[in-house]
């Protein structure tokens, strides 16, 4: 694994992360962070959810996203909602 398909672990669970060498960023997969800091058992729905009632509200954070293609479970690449963290290791 390189550094820029790293995954991190925060509170003993993954969380899945690209290394943007062009920009000097860190992208970290929401739907990763969202099941760590809910500790959901489907967090792909719990995303899902809050990412429409976001929407419907009018805000613009849902349009701020980014999606790039991601390692899944099954060992294949699928594009993943992504954003920049702040707090994670910048």
């Amino acid at each position: 694994m390189t550094r820029e398909t790293a995954i991190k672990l925060f509170n003993q669970r993954q969380v899945r992360c690209h290394w943007d060498e062009e920009q000097e960023k860190w992208y970290f997969s929401v739907v990763d962070v969202v099941g760590v800091l809910t500790e959901s058992e489907n967090p792909n729905n719990y995303w899902k959810v809050l990412k429409n009632r976001i929407k419907e509200e009018g805000s613009e954070l849902v349009t701020n996203y980014n999606q790039l293609k991601m390692v899944s479970s099954d060992g294949k690449f699928y594009k993943t909602d992504v954003a920049r963290s702040i707090f994670f290791l910048e």
